[in-house]
């Protein structure tokens, strides 16, 4: 009887030390699993961006923690703002970028073309490049008052009477900066380029935040800027006119996803949801489909 309370105890004993150390596993795999589930999702944005990016990624956020079914794809959000260009440079060093949003569509291109070419990048995992927003271009003056023209009629300003030998026209440089590009391609098309450039009247600027700056502090008089940019500060309706979209070539912004996770390719769907769209509308650009 002494015996079989004995074994009794032995076995509850075991059964208690199996239970605790099965619980003790349970939760250093449940501590496993939220680490991995909490991975930090890095974003290499170009710095157009900056406006706009932030609210979209809040309400990324925000839409992922009221839906149970997504709670596996909430994470920490960093982005890294800078020129397309220095991104891009960037992730060639080896940058720990999981999704790469340029200002135009050659980089990430580019980015997937060397990765297909070169065997020793194929661990990056890259995908194919993906259009996520349409700039728009505008005129913007805070010196000179464009109430009395259209976007029809824009052209009609570099032959108006405010426009002497003298005036200043702001252009992102054409062979780097696709709005500066798409001006050009403008301003050809009301044969002006040719005679701006002639009279010295065009003033290139390094990138199109520096052709905003210079229209903004009244450096030149005018500027081929991006709608974006006047959305931010609230400009004035009578300070610019937005062109037609059929005016000139269509600004596209493409993405490519560097490091190929469920939560890279979650973010990417989100940027071109009807959510993520309304967003870019409401900063200034066009959506895509």
């Amino acid at each position: 009887m002494v015996k079989s309370l004995v074994a009794v105890c032995v076995s509850a004993c075991l059964l208690l030390s199996l239970n605790a150390c099965t619980q003790d596993k349970d939760a250093n795999m449940a501590l496993t699993d939220t680490t991995e589930q909490s991975h930090t999702l890095r974003i290499a944005a170009a710095a157009n961006l900056s406006d706009v990016l932030p609210h979209i990624i809040d309400s990324y956020q925000a839409d992922n923690s009221s839906s149970a079914q997504n709670v596996s794809s909430i994470s920490d959000i960093e982005v890294t703002y800078a020129s397309s260009g220095k991104l891009y440079a960037q992730i060639k060093a080896g940058a720990p970028y999981d999704i790469f949003l340029s200002a135009n569509q050659a980089f990430p291109a580019k980015l997937a073309d060397e990765n297909s070419a070169d065997v020793t990048s194929k661990e990056r995992k890259l995908t194919k490049p993906f259009t996520y927003t349409r700039g728009q271009l505008a005129l913007y003056s805070v010196s000179k008052p464009l109430n009395d023209f259209t976007p029809r009629s824009l052209g009609n300003v570099f032959t108006s009477a405010d426009f002497t030998q003298d005036s200043k026209v702001a252009i992102a440089n054409p062979d780097l900066a696709p709005y500066g590009a798409s001006a050009k391609a403008y301003l050809q098309s009301q044969d002006m380029y040719s005679k701006l450039n002639a009279q010295k009247s065009l003033i290139q600027s390094e990138n199109i935040g520096q052709a905003f700056q210079y229209a903004h502090t009244g450096s030149v008089d005018y500027g081929f800027v991006a709608q974006s940019q006047l959305v931010a500060i609230k400009a004035k309706p009578e300070q610019f006119i937005t062109l037609l979209p059929a005016s000139y070539p269509a600004i596209l912004q493409d993405g490519i996803i560097v490091n190929n996770t469920d939560q890279a390719a979650d973010f990417t769907d989100y940027l071109r949801s009807k959510a993520g769209q309304q967003h870019f509308l409401q900063a200034g650009y066009l959506a895509v489909q």
